[in-house]
């Protein structure tokens, strides 16, 4: 048995109807501000509230069901939308106001010595080469023996015992969490040299470079395996 036709010409909204019924919840919110005294926040879930039930119901009276529903659906995913924009908001907010009028000439290009930690002054110049300094060591490191291993992989172990080992070592290797990395990097270090503090910059950069050559792997090998067959047999032809 077919299911009845849904009519789809039956009436049609206003092209303004989604600004006149915000109109209409904002001066309700406003309302009930006025007469009970509620905050900004309160007025707007308010207004909100009386936007998601009278925008559907309006199009329930004048249209049909089906865009009735599809008006109610899309104003719920507008309202999780802007749930989940608000702690983001909020905190870009809050650490732009912040943050703003401490970033001078001198926090750029000046370091905590002789400040206290947790006193004011200083500024980040340290972090900045520390992370330049830790981010070359691991590029370094990472990009040219993630460059030889996805060439070998893709050119010479393509089916091999050896090239089946190694993809899976690398997709293990893409699931290492920071915290291990560094633990290993850590204690690598503790072991060959003793003290790791006075070489904690090589001990992150190995870290990071073992976080980074998985990605440096599937990138180039992703990479060589788009170039077609014409290409490498005309390579090969070439010497």
């Amino acid at each position: 048995m077919l299911a009845p036709a849904i009519d789809t010409s039956v009436g049609q909204l206003p092209r303004f109807a989604a600004v006149i019924v915000g109109v209409a919840a904002l001066c309700s919110g406003a309302l009930v501000g006025v007469l009970f005294g509620s905050g900004i926040a309160l007025q707007l879930v308010i207004a909100w509230a009386v936007f998601v039930i009278a925008y559907p119901g309006w199009s329930a009276a004048v249209e049909n069901r089906r865009k009735s529903t599809d008006r109610l659906i899309t104003c719920l995913v507008w309202t999780a939308f802007v749930l989940a924009m608000i702690p983001l908001v909020s905190l870009m907010v809050t650490v732009v106001a912040k943050g703003a009028p401490v970033i001078t000439g001198e926090f750029l290009t000046t370091d905590m010595t002789g400040r206290a930690l947790l006193g004011e002054g200083g500024g980040i110049v340290h972090a900045i080469m520390g992370t330049v300094m830790v981010t070359a060591i691991a590029a370094l490191i990472a990009i040219p023996i993630g460059l030889l291993t996805a060439i070998w992989l893709v050119e010479y172990g393509a089916g091999s015992k050896l090239g089946s080992l190694i993809t899976f070592l690398v997709d293990v290797m893409t699931g290492i969490p920071s915290i291990v990395a560094g633990l290993f990097a850590l204690a690598l270090f503790q072991v060959l040299l003793g003290d790791p503090l006075p070489r904690i910059g090589i001990g992150g950069g190995v870290a990071l470079a073992l976080l980074m050559v998985p990605t440096v792997v599937r990138s180039v090998e992703e990479m060589l395996k788009l170039v077609p067959n014409e290409l490498r047999e005309a390579s090969y032809a070439l010497g």
